[in-house]
């Protein structure tokens, strides 16, 4: 049986006091409707449909070029009406799962048991038991304990306000039971709107056994419905990933201080210190140690390396035993060898520095290929861009570049060739070779030193 999961995320968000779609709105680093996509992904053979209504042309934007059906709801008039704008591109005879675009962090394992539940023919409802259940819609149970209702907040009794089961609204049932039970839905209820939990009733009322069950912790089912909440919820899975990555081998010096912002891969015994961020696609070697205030994103760290604190590095690759930073930024495209060190205050970029090599402190090196044991001095700079192309740096195995040199590209610096502190080189250095540019020194003897004029 397929299943066909609807992710309702047409509304405005208006408590968000935001031109952006709430939906939009991110947890770890990415939209909280993409979370909910990317979960329901790993149920087998789903196809997936989003409601949009509010902002619709930006949610098509951000997620486009994604296997998705978008299904239009131009008033907003409730769940019910919301799910049913889905229907028509619903297999008839398939399992749907109702998801929430704002409910962003529901594990795959909750989802996939209420997927079983509902395909021998029973309703899966997700609920949740809270201390406060105020604005919640109530689960109504008979003497027996089958639910046979849910009662929203405003249309709750006295006596229904004290129950603190509550709905979650995330439900599971065949399309052929929507089919029957959404034309039936009625507005005539306090907000006016077509009710999604009014077909609980129904089912009961057809014999259907409403088979409720929880997620493992409240979080799992917390919508946001503005900005307070959204940084709880942020917090709550930035403890999630603190804890994974503890659990997988990583040390860190406190898990409350570090943000993961997309997926990582790591090895055993890491050692990541305090306000790190991990952004995008990371992974970590065995015996990476990360010092305080790092910025990793879209990048590979071998076993062994080492990044000093303060330091960016963003889209590259650093192969074992490196030394990086304190204060250095590698920037995309570049590539260190084993045992290369980029030391304090030292940028690169597209560069590709071979084994061993040094390039310590106080430098740009960008469009560069650097072999072996090269030795780049403090100052230098390889001039790129001639404000229209960029052009090629290359040095080759062994060589010593002095501090506070330009080179010029395109530029060859050939094997064990030196270059004399405060050259220019504007062109190629031949193996073995010293290049200087100076300009010659002079000296004047006993120099009168300027004298400060009277008033």
């Amino acid at each position: 049986m397929s299943v066909d999961v609807v992710i309702l995320a047409a509304g405005q968000g208006s408590r968000m006091k935001s031109n952006l779609p709430k939906v939009l709105h991110k947890v770890g680093g990415k939209p909280m409707v993409q979370h909910v996509i990317d979960t329901a992904s790993e149920l087998n053979g789903v196809n997936t449909h989003v409601v949009i209504g509010h902002g619709a042309d930006k949610l098509r934007d951000e997620l486009a070029g994604q296997t998705l059906n978008f299904a239009l709801q131009a008033e907003q008039k409730g769940t019910g009406h919301a799910v049913a704008q889905a229907m028509p591109s619903v297999a008839e005879d398939s399992v749907v799962l109702v998801l929430y675009g704002d409910v962003p962090l529901t594990k795959a394992e909750t989802m996939q048991q209420m997927v079983e539940i509902a395909a021998t023919g029973d309703l899966a409802l997700l609920t949740v038991n809270l201390k406060d259940p105020t604005g919640y819609g109530r689960i109504v149970r008979n003497e027996q304990s089958r639910v046979v209702a849910i009662v929203e907040h405003k249309d709750a009794t006295a006596e229904q306000h004290k129950i603190n089961e509550v709905n979650t609204g995330i439900l599971a049932v065949k399309s052929s039971h929507l089919n029957e039970w959404l034309p039936k839905l009625s507005s005539e209820n306090a907000q006016g709107e077509y009710y999604l939990t009014d077909i609980i009733a129904m089912a009961a009322d057809q014999g259907l056994t409403i088979s409720a069950i929880q997620p493992e912790a409240e979080e799992e089912v917390q919508g946001v419905n503005n900005r307070v909440q959204l940084a709880e919820l942020e917090r709550w899975y930035q403890a999630q990933q603190a804890e994974w990555l503890m659990v997988n081998g990583a040390t860190l010096a406190d898990p409350k201080r570090i943000d993961v912002r997309g997926n990582v891969k790591i090895g055993q015994d890491l050692l990541i210190d305090v306000n790190v961020v991990l952004e995008g696609e990371i992974e970590l070697g065995d015996n990476v140690v990360i010092e305080p205030n790092c910025y990793l994103k879209n990048c590979t760290i071998a076993a062994g390396t080492r990044i000093k604190a303060n330091t960016v590095i963003e889209d590259a690759t650093v192969a074992e035993a490196c030394d990086i930073g304190p204060f250095a930024r590698l920037r995309p495209g570049t590539q260190l060898a084993a045992k290369a060190k980029v030391g304090n205050f030292v940028e690169t970029k597209k560069a590709i520095v071979g084994e061993g090599s040094k390039i310590n402190h106080l430098s740009y090196v960008g469009d560069a290929i650097l072999g072996k044991d090269v030795n780049v001095g403090a100052g230098t700079i390889t001039c790129n861009y001639d404000g229209v192309n960029k052009s090629l740096t290359e040095i080759d195995d062994n060589a010593f570049i002095g501090s506070n040199t330009a080179l010029v590209a395109p530029v060859k610096v050939g094997k064990m060739a030196t270059v004399g502190a405060g050259s220019t080189i504007s062109k190629s250095v031949s193996d073995d070779a010293l290049a200087v540019t100076r300009a010659k020194q002079a000296e004047v003897k006993n120099w009168p030193r300027p004298q400060k004029k009277g008033n």
